[in-house]
């Protein structure tokens, strides 16, 4: 009777006598197997994230709108409360929409007596300044509504304060910057790049202002009239807005300090800009005083991140590919914003 024998993959043996029948098994090695189940983990791992991203499509727009409160001060126990909004960072979507929500909420609180926005933005996209300014200028007409302006609350930020009206506060830090009034297009002029490195952009359009802000040609003197009116529009819009709400401000006042310059706390306060020198604290007080509150409790609203939000880092970043920047810088936008390059914006965080 023959013996027969399993030999491991690379096992010698050495056999004597008889015949010798060899079978050849093929076995798997370990680097076979690790590259299976690394395979295997990596389609599981993709059928997971593909599933959290679905999820997250799904929940992202109701989470968007969900507004919560922490208690900041006072009493704990009062039914007269104070709610604190905080716009911090470049004012553009999905921010904006938070921001509005908020402001919702307020204006829909019946135990909410009066409302502290504290501003620390460079401004931002002038569509979305003009929606907060417009929210708040329907908030203010049934609640009064005061402003602390924290490091800088330039340009939108200083549009969006005009929302609370004459009658409302505008309080400043001794370190606050703010003004920047007018309006900024973003363009780049890449004509002598193109030369060097010999390319030439010639898009097919249907009219000679469709690929207007090109880059990597010179704007001609038709192009500048009607991007001269365009800015116009929105800072005649911002003039007004200011003349609307500063009664410390006559016109040619205001169109003296709207030439983009920042001013400092002392500068705003001695044109009329703002009312007084403090931070929140006093404002908070200021306001509590204009009520005749004695008993009350501060909350600051604020917008939790979504799930995608958490997964992705941010919104903003989750669509920041090269493709998508180049795709939003050639994008033409008017901007109340203080800098000349607002495709780094400032980061938001309520």
């Amino acid at each position: 009777m023959g013996l027969e024998e399993r030999m491991s993959p690379g096992e010698s043996r050495v056999v004597a006598g008889g015949p010798v029948v060899i079978r050849v098994e093929s076995g798997e090695s370990f680097w076979k197997a690790a590259i299976r189940w690394g395979l295997l983990a990596a389609l599981a791992f993709s059928v997971l994230l593909n599933l959290i991203l679905m999820v997250a499509s799904v929940s992202t727009e109701s989470s968007d709108l969900h507004v919560q409160e922490a208690f900041r001060s006072g009493s704990r126990t009062s039914s007269n409360r104070i709610a604190v909004i905080s716009v911090s960072g470049t004012i553009m979507p999905p921010f904006t929409e938070r921001w509005l929500k908020q402001i919702e909420k307020a204006s829909e609180d019946d135990s909410v007596k009066g409302i502290l926005l504290a501003i620390d933005s460079p401004g931002g996209f002038v569509a979305d300044s003009h929606q907060m300014y417009h929210e708040l200028q329907k908030l203010r007409k049934s609640k009064p509504v005061y402003v602390a302006m924290k490091r800088l609350a330039a340009s939108g930020g200083y549009y969006i304060a005009m929302g609370i009206g004459p009658e409302g506060k505008i309080f400043v830090e001794p370190t606050t910057w703010t003004g920047s009034i007018g309006v900024i297009i973003p363009r780049y002029n890449a004509t002598e790049l193109a030369e060097k490195i010999g390319v030439t952009v010639e898009p097919l359009t249907t009219g000679p202002l469709k690929d207007t802000l090109n880059p990597f040609r010179q704007m001609s003197e038709r192009e500048r009239g009607v991007w001269d009116a365009v800015m116009k529009d929105s800072f005649d819009r911002f003039i007004g807005v200011i003349q609307e709400n500063r009664s410390t401000l006559d016109e040619q006042q205001t169109r003296d300090l709207a030439t983009g310059q920042i001013y400092t706390a002392g500068q705003a306060l001695e044109n009329g800009m703002v009312d007084a020198e403090g931070y929140e604290e006093d404002a908070l007080k200021a306001l509590t005083d204009k009520l005749g509150l004695s008993d009350y409790k501060v909350v600051e609203y604020s917008s939790p991140p979504t799930f995608a939000d958490l997964f992705l880092t941010s919104r903003a970043e989750a669509r920041a590919s090269f493709a998508q920047q180049l795709m939003d810088a050639a994008t033409p936008r008017a901007l109340y914003y203080c800098s000349w390059n607002p495709w780094v914006p400032a980061s938001a965080g309520h």
